[in-house]
């Protein structure tokens, strides 16, 4: 069975697609920043839920020697790595004039940089399987901007061009590298808003409510999978319509 890696999977989406990829008898390592705990009751679902072999791996992917030793560690712990799932992410929100250097540069370290330093270590992987799928979890506010975060909107808009320009270079050597832009998806974070700000996310949403972070699990168990052999370089939004094409 297919080995994959999946960061930021201690909770909320990240483990919902950990989860996902267990049910599907999938390798794992999971993969968590500071809560150990989270990420061991991850794991501990995973295994049963079916998962062939399940790891727990910390790393501090501002930093890039600890986002490709994370790779390499979960190569070496699965002996592979044939999925890269980079869904770890930050917020660091303000408005732009009281935005600070280090609420940029963390986010952008976190967001964006950490990705070019997981992807360029598991293609070299793939390259040598002759197969592989990377798939980048972007956001519907990196297609249509957001108020009081210029540096996450940055970093999730700049996925989209990481993802498209990388399909192109390696899709050839049977990998496909694609986006996963979900939209307003039932959280922790969401859960402490408001309920007169989450009726007006829901105005913006044709479906008329919240998604679920299962359903953002399968778009991406999709895309990781055989059938998605010919998608590649796409952004799929998971976001109830309201993202205009």
């Amino acid at each position: 069975m297919r080995k994959a890696l999946v960061t930021g999977s201690s909770r909320g989406i990240g483990k919902a697609i950990a989860l996902e990829l267990a049910r599907r008898g999938y390798a794992l390592a999971v993969h968590y920043a500071g809560n150990q705990a989270s990420a061991e009751a991850t794991a501990a679902e995973a295994r049963e839920l079916g998962a062939s072999q399940v790891v727990v791996l910390g790393a501090d992917l501002s930093s890039p020697q600890a986002a490709q030793k994370l790779v390499a560690d979960a190569n070496m712990a699965l002996g592979g790595l044939e999925v890269l799932v980079n869904n770890a992410g930050i917020t660091r929100d303000t408005l732009l004039i009281r935005m600070k250097d280090e609420d940029w540069d963390t986010v952008i370290a976190t967001n964006l940089s950490a990705i070019f330093h997981t992807t360029r270590e598991a293609i070299k992987l793939m390259m040598r399987a002759k197969w592989g799928r990377v798939i980048n979890i972007s956001s519907v506010v990196g297609i249509l901007g957001n108020p009081g975060q210029a540096n996450y909107v940055a970093a999730k808009a700049g996925l989209i061009g990481f993802t498209k320009s990388v399909a192109k270079e390696y899709a050839t050597r049977g990998i496909t590298v694609n986006a996963v832009a979900p939209g307003f998806i039932e959280s922790d974070m969401t859960a402490k808003l408001p309920e007169n700000v989450v009726a007006e996310y829901l105005k913006q949403i044709p479906a008329g409510r919240l998604g679920q972070p299962e359903e953002v699990a399968k778009a991406v168990a999709f895309l990781a999978s055989d059938d998605a052999a010919y998608i590649n370089g796409q952004t799929l939004c998971v976001d109830g319509g309201m993202t205009p094409h």
